[in-house]
This record gives structure tokens, C-alpha cells and sequence, in this order.
């Protein structure tokens, strides 16, 4: 059996769709900070089967909830302080995302503008649909259960 130790104080992320935890890690950005960060990945789960675990040593400020709720709404997201458990954060599908999602449409401004921010609406939160600020371009959500 693996043993990981508790964190003093961070985050664990709970509940991640098995596999995509090392993309979560990217995402978040986590590579760039300078904190203790465990991977857990394919582990055994009543509620999923399988499931991935991120357990970060920093502060809970560093997480961006809403670029974390584009990518699965679904994650459990535990506080902790003090090693305990203070706070479990809900997600929710943020109604906008910045600089997550680049527009595929060739014909796009932010195509040409390349300081531009690629900014995406949600407009059907039911099916996960996010569309282009500037061109409409439909994008759907590829992590949606």
C-alpha cells in the first residue's frame, strides 16, 4: 500500500476523472510555483471506480477556482490549515473564461491580434458550450461527464 502523507497547509483536490490529473497540473499552472505537489493518479474509488488525487503544499490562493471549474465542475476542492480539513470549496462553470481556450476560427481578430485576450461566454451551461467573445465560435467543454 502507498502511503502520502498529509499536507500542513493547501489544498487536495478530490475526485479528479482518472488520468487527467497531470493536465489539471498544467493548467493550474502548479509547474511554475514553488510548492510541494503529490500526484495521485488511478486511485480506487466507490463513487468514480478510479479517480486522481492532487494533494498542493502552498497557498489556497494560488488556485484559479474558476479556470478549475471549467475543467471539471465535479472536483472536490478541501482546504487545509493546520492539517485539518477548514473549508470544502464548491465549483461551479465559471460564466467566462480568459486565456484558457483559443479560438480555432482562422478569421478571428484574436488570430491576428496576438496580445489579445481569448475570452470565451458560457451560453449553454446545460451542455457545457462556450462560445468566442469576438467571433462566436462554439466550443464545447471536451472534459464534460
Amino acid at each position: 500500500m502507498l502511503n502520502i502523507s498529509g499536507i500542513h497547509e493547501g489544498f487536495v483536490l478530490d475526485h479528479i476523472q482518472a488520468g487527467t490529473s497531470l493536465q489539471i497540473y498544467h493548467d493550474l499552472k502548479l509547474d511554475e510555483l514553488d510548492c510541494t505537489v503529490a500526484i495521485i493518479r488511478n486511485a480506487k474509488s466507490n463513487k468514480m471506480g478510479k479517480k486522481d488525487i492532487l494533494k498542493v503544499e502552498c497557498p489556497v490562493e494560488a488556485l484559479d477556482l474558476d479556470i478549475l471549474g471549467f475543467i471539471d465542475h465535479n472536483i472536490t476542492v478541501n482546504v487545509i490549515k493546520d492539517d485539518k480539513i477548514v473549508e470544502k470549496k464548491v465549483l461551479h462553470l465559471p460564466k467566462q473564461v480568459k486565456n484558457v481556450i483559443r479560438c480555432k476560427n482562422p478569421r478571428c481578430i484574436t488570430s491576428i491580434e496576438q496580445e489579445l485576450d481569448q475570452i470565451f461566454l458560457l451560453t449553454d451551461p446545460e451542455h457545457e458550450v462556450y462560445r468566442c467573445k469576438y467571433c462566436e465560435e462554439k466550443y464545447r467543454n471536451p472534459n464534460k461527464r
